[in-house]
């Protein structure tokens, strides 16, 4: 049997690809990636999700969750490409739309809002001893140490060992002395000597989260961000939230290490690559990082099996802040851009510099990598960095941090605790499950308002381009808009009595239901918002809302009495205050309660690695914070059920 024809028609180029029959009972999927076509697979290629959709043209498929074969007969037909692969000996051709590629560019937060003061005390740094006092030591040991100390915070002791005094003494003898240490949590520790002063070094702060990943190139010594990259996790190939991702670890032992490469190979690696080549620096040049990100993303970066925190106790195997060295994750960015195999001092600073970066990297293992800790399985270092970074643990309060995303994670401020807890919203907010839900990023509808005389559906596409798909925010929109004009009903359903005259035409019925029309998308695609779409919101609006009232339950607080509710994420980069309100996701609360603070997580990272007392509060942090388990808690079920509904 010869090879196999597949047709690809993308939305800026065509690809004719020759399928070996070795590969011809493979996925669609699979056959797209090996060409670098990575679709949306968010369920994991289980076929629960429309991320993949791909229309079929020409030719025949067969749909491997029936095993029956899919043809064309009055037009193109949509069809789930992880469920899909080619009939043998017959050509097909497909034709995948912009919002099923992985490589959409992704909208992702890398703006912050920090709220407290930070010290100059960098994770790394160097220090200058002078030589006459060293020379000049009893005990040259205790006397390093001591010297080493006093230039450094409060915190932790100083390990200086017996090669590293050695070669401070050498040293000393003809000049003063730079040593560099850096923090390893419970100490300080000599890491080099040398008897000129270092260039400037760099230092990484990180966010991973389960969809997209932030970073920050930092100058250590004056805090100032030279470059950031950002862009998806990699990880989304194998399934679009933790859940999926800890069960394919529990069924396959080596998803762990496939999970790891593609956090670490294709996702951080290409992007301190980007962000180096913008700043025009090199991998050696950098001390340290820092990391902050849920509980499942750090155990997969770290090569951890996440699969205890799959079924109840929800038991992490860690939380603590922990620090690896990076080759030991085979993390080393590569700069091709070394004019030779040789290389001058590593503290030389002149313009001809050139540098065997990734040897270098290598062979001193690498810069420290510092995850930073978290509270509970589903209250990460991620949340931890949001409640520093806001300044929400030093609000007299009360006061709430949100952040809604994949999950939907809460803590309350009430006098001197902290309370916590985690709900399953599930990716709704990131257009998973909906008909036409893409996550916010160009070609999105980010907003939408209604106008009347005549009725018509205003919308706001990120981007200058042609709209793709709705996002989360314009769901929020129409929720409150749609209820608050009667267009639905309290539980979603659309009344059509509500609706003007020349509205009707708006309106379609599909096999979900009635669909109200809310722009034209690529091709003949109608952008539509169903009141399947619509059920899928309220329970994810209802998770959160049940959530917020249940930490305030806890101590009898009303929404009104809420000083300042912070809201985190990627989801506050569009959404309107007025809309989450009016919708029932912020439950009682007033617009100008709620203050957007940004990539909260990434700030976290950046305060760590520029302070490194900020790292002994976050370990402070991630031990107050007291974990409501909401499936135990008796009042959280029915107020779920309540909150399912849309505001009167």
């Amino acid at each position: 049997m010869g090879a196999l024809v597949l047709k690809v028609e993308l939305p800026e180029t065509r690809e004719t690809l020759l399928v070996p029959p070795d590969q011809s009972q493979e996925r669609l999927t699979e056959l797209l990636r090996r060409v670098g076509v990575a679709l949306n697979t968010r369920c994991g290629q289980r076929g629960l999700c429309d991320g993949c959709a791909v229309e079929l043209v020409n030719g025949r498929l067969i749909d491997l969750s029936c095993g029956k074969t899919v043809g064309v007969e009055n037009g193109p037909v949509v069809v789930r490409a992880c469920q899909c692969r080619l009939v043998a000996g017959e050509p097909v051709r497909i034709r995948v739309p912009a919002r099923s590629l992985l490589g959409c560019g992704p909208q992702v937060v890398s703006w912050f809002t920090i709220k407290v003061p930070r010290a100059r005390s960098p994770l790394c740094r160097s220090i200058k001893l002078r030589g006459r006092d060293v020379r000049r030591s009893e005990d040259s040991r205790q006397g390093i140490c001591h010297a080493l100390a006093a230039g450094l915070p409060a915190q932790g002791t100083v390990r200086c060992p017996a090669q590293a005094v050695r070669e401070i003494l050498r040293c000393a003898k003809n000049s003063d002395v730079y040593v560099s240490v850096e923090y390893r949590g419970e100490q300080w520790r000599v890491t080099g000597v040398s008897e000129r002063s270092a260039s400037s070094r760099l230092g990484v702060a990180t966010d991973v989260g389960t969809t997209t990943v932030a970073l920050l190139l930092v100058d250590l010594d004056t805090g100032n961000i030279l470059a950031e990259a950002t862009g998806f996790n990699r990880q989304m190939q194998f399934g679009d939230d933790v859940v999926i991702r800890i069960g394919l670890c529990a069924r396959d032992a080596t998803m762990v290490k496939r999970l790891q490469e593609a956090v670490l190979r294709a996702t951080l690696g290409p992007l301190l690559e980007s962000a180096l080549r913008k700043a025009g620096r090199f991998p050696d040049d950098i001390a340290c990082l820092t990391v902050a990100g849920n509980t499942t993303m750090l155990h997969l970066l770290a090569g951890v099996d996440p699969t205890p925190m799959g079924t109840t106790p929800f038991t992490p195997a860690f939380l603590r802040h922990r620090v690896i060295r990076s080759a030991a994750l085979d993390l080393s960015p590569s700069r091709n851009d070394s004019k030779s195999e040789t290389s001058e001092s590593e503290d030389s600073d002149g313009p001809g510099r050139t540098r065997v970066a990734t040897r270098r990297w290598a062979s001193r293992g690498g810069p420290a990598v510092h995850l930073l800790p978290g509270a509970a399985a589903y209250v990460g270092a991620d949340i931890c960095a949001g409640v520093l970074a806001s300044g929400l643990v030093y609000d007299d309060g009360p006061s709430l941090l949100v952040d809604v995303g994949t999950n939907g994670e809460i803590v309350l401020k009430h006098n001197t605790r902290l309370l916590g807890c985690a709900t399953a919203a599930g990716p709704a907010f990131e257009g998973c499950g909906l008909t036409c839900g893409v996550r916010a990023g160009d070609g999105a509808i980010s907003h939408l308002r209604f106008m009347t005389d005549p009725f018509m559906v205003h919308t706001e596409v990120i981007g200058d381009r042609s709209p793709a798909g709705i996002c989360g925010s314009a769901y929020i929109d129409f929720l409150a808009q749609a209820r608050r004009s009667g267009l639905i009903n309290r539980i979603g359903r659309f009344n059509l009595d509500a609706f003007p005259h020349d509205a009707q035409r708006l309106i379609r019925q599909q096999d979900s239901g009635l669909a109200l029309h809310v722009a034209n998308g690529p091709g003949k695609q109608r952008l539509v918002i169903s009141e399947a779409d619509i059920a899928i919101l309220l329970q994810a609006k209802a998770a959160i809302a049940a959530g917020i009232l249940t930490l305030l339950g806890r101590y009898g607080i009303s929404p009104t009495e809420i000083k300042t509710l912070y809201l985190a994420g990627g989801f506050g980069l569009h959404v309107d205050p007025a809309s989450a309100v009016g919708c029932g996701l912020l439950p009682g609360f007033r617009p100008d309660q709620v203050e957007f603070l940004g990539n909260s997580s990434l700030a976290g990272a950046y305060l760590a690695l520029l302070d490194s007392g900020a790292v002994e509060e976050l370990k402070r942090i991630s031990q107050r914070i007291e974990i409501v388990e909401l499936n135990l808690d008796p009042g959280f079920e029915r107020c779920y059920i309540g909150q399912l509904q849309l505001p009167p």
